[in-house]
């Protein structure tokens, strides 16, 4: 049991120390004692009770968050954006504007950055700021022409990323996904086709989001899916897709017709290319993000609280 010397004592260093600011070797002279008795007077405060140290910033949690999910799927990397309070469209903005600043203070040693499709992105890309990046080629990842939502297809997303770089980019003369294996041999086989893929295996940095088929799919919305393919795609266990491609519970790419006519890269390819930075949000999305995990795809996570919760529960 401490003494009521010995407890004022402690209060009055950790006070000085934690509020006044004075340090240890300067609370050791006022006190006429070495600075190895004072580290231990605050310890020994600590262990006590008598001093709680706590953050004070709701960014606690989300680095929490950060931690728990780098260990558990071994990321290099994990962002957590605090969304408490936001509407769905503003939650996609925040999540854009977060991972546009992260991708902007990545970019030293990078020469050329894989773009894949769809919303999650188009909201990086709009907030992406105007920059000088002439040194950088913007490629898109998988196919992405039609005429249904142009704004959102890779083609356009790598044009107008870009823009914002002032930059040049290559284009993917094909849409993400043809109606037979037949068409899909020709048009990889065409020169400026495979030539753009090349490019596309050898970026530094590629940016992709994950898709699921079932709930709110753009694949579904814009009619690369239509209710048939999603029986199916279910039939075979597929839960989830990176730049239209389709993976299982385990996060292994599935033996499934519709991978076959994807105009673009494959998993294993993603997966090799140095950096892969995944922007993703929304619970609903939790199974097909958990596989995408597992399958080892990403380097680099940027989610929303909400979901980051709901994967590590």
């Amino acid at each position: 049991m401490l003494s009521w010397e010995e407890r004022r004592l402690m209060v009055k260093v950790a006070k000085l120390y934690y509020f006044e600011g004075w340090t240890q070797a300067q609370i050791a002279a006022k006190n006429n004692v070495s600075r190895p008795v004072i580290s231990k007077l605050l310890n020994n405060a600590k262990k006590e009770g008598l001093v709680e140290i706590y953050i004070k910033d709701e960014t606690v949690h989300t680095v929490d968050l950060e931690q728990k999910l780098e260990k558990m799927y071994d990321l290099d990397e994990v962002i957590v954006v605090s969304t408490a309070g936001y509407d769905p469209v503003m939650v996609k903005r925040q999540l854009g504007k977060t991972a546009a600043a992260y991708v902007g203070k990545k970019l030293q040693n990078v020469k050329s950055v894989g773009i894949s499709w769809g919303t999650t992105l188009l909201s990086l890309v709009e907030e992406y700021p105007y920059e000088r990046r002439d040194d950088i080629q913007i490629v898109p990842i998988v196919g992405g022409m039609g005429t249904k939502d142009v704004h959102i297809h890779s083609n356009q997303l790598a044009f107008h990323l870009a823009q914002k770089m002032n930059t040049s980019c290559s284009y993917l003369y094909a849409p993400a996904m043809v109606e037979s294996d037949d068409l899909k041999e020709r048009l990889v086989n065409s020169k400026d086709i495979a030539h753009v893929l090349d490019k596309a295996r050898n970026v530094d940095m590629a940016l992709v989001s994950i898709g699921t088929p079932y709930k709110s799919s753009t694949m579904k919305s814009i009619g690369y899916l239509d209710d048939d393919d999603i029986n199916s795609l279910s039939k075979a266990g597929a839960v989830g897709d990176i730049s239209s491609r389709f993976f299982d519970a385990a996060g292994e790419e599935i033996d499934h017709p519709l991978n076959n006519q994807v105009i673009g890269l494959n998993l294993e390819e993603i997966k090799n290319i140095p950096q892969v930075i995944g922007v993703v949000e929304g619970s609903y999305k939790l199974d097909s993000i958990e596989a995408a995990l597992r399958g080892g795809y990403l380097d680099i996570l940027i989610i929303d609280d909400q979901t980051a919760q709901a994967l590590i529960q």
